[in-house]
């Protein structure tokens, strides 16, 4: 989903030598990963008032605003959760200028209710977990098994759903997962596989 490391490392080098140019190509290699994020994360009712580019040029402004700060801080962030952070907060101040009072707190609320358009990822998650003799080859049957997955994300628990939603829908790896939620590498493995046992039961029902 989000572009290479080396290439993204090479031009953040050339931005902390002062290359002005570097930090705006750094901005449009990753638009389109940004782009991607909003539009599943995003809640699809509030996509129907919000433009998804108008939050990804709020994301890269605001990106743009605190680069120099990025730069100079050596947190040891990749740049691509860096991104997928302030993203990730646009979205959420999205969510509480739309949504009314009465709805519960947007902190806990699941971005991801249906990952519309995502039906290969969703395919590729019901592979590793139901069984392969089982998985239909029609297209047709395909899409069905991809929305059964889908619509059985939305019956796990936030916590379930989300580190499911970033392993396979966001495609982070252990170690991206488990510095975005600021987890050692063993218990966001763990955290995975117990989400994957309880997918796998609900699926089995």
């Amino acid at each position: 989903m989000w572009p290479a490391d080396h290439d993204t490392q090479d031009l953040l080098n050339d931005a902390r030598e002062g290359d002005g140019d570097a930090v705006q190509r750094l901005m449009e290699r990753h638009r389109a990963a940004i782009h991607r994020l909003v539009q599943m994360r995003l809640d699809r009712k509030i996509q129907r008032r919000v433009d998804v580019s108008d939050i990804v040029q709020e994301v890269l402004v605001e990106a743009n605003r605190r680069m120099q700060d990025y730069l100079a801080s050596g947190n040891g962030m990749p740049f691509h959760l860096w991104l997928r952070q302030i993203t990730r907060d646009r979205i959420i101040d999205a969510h509480r200028r739309h949504r009314g009072s009465e709805k519960r707190s947007v902190d806990r609320e699941r971005a991801l209710a249906a990952p519309a358009g995502m039906d290969e990822s969703s395919l590729e998650l019901a592979g590793q977990i139901v069984d392969p003799e089982l998985t239909p080859a029609a297209r047709a049957t395909q899409r069905e098994l991809a929305k059964k997955v889908e619509a059985t994300l939305a019956e796990l628990s936030d916590q379930d759903a989300e580190i499911i939603i970033m392993r396979h829908y966001e495609q982070l790896t252990n170690q991206e997962v488990a510095a975005a939620l600021e987890l050692s590498e063993p218990a966001a493995s763990m955290r995975y596989l117990r989400a994957v046992r309880r997918l796998r039961e609900l699926l089995a029902d």
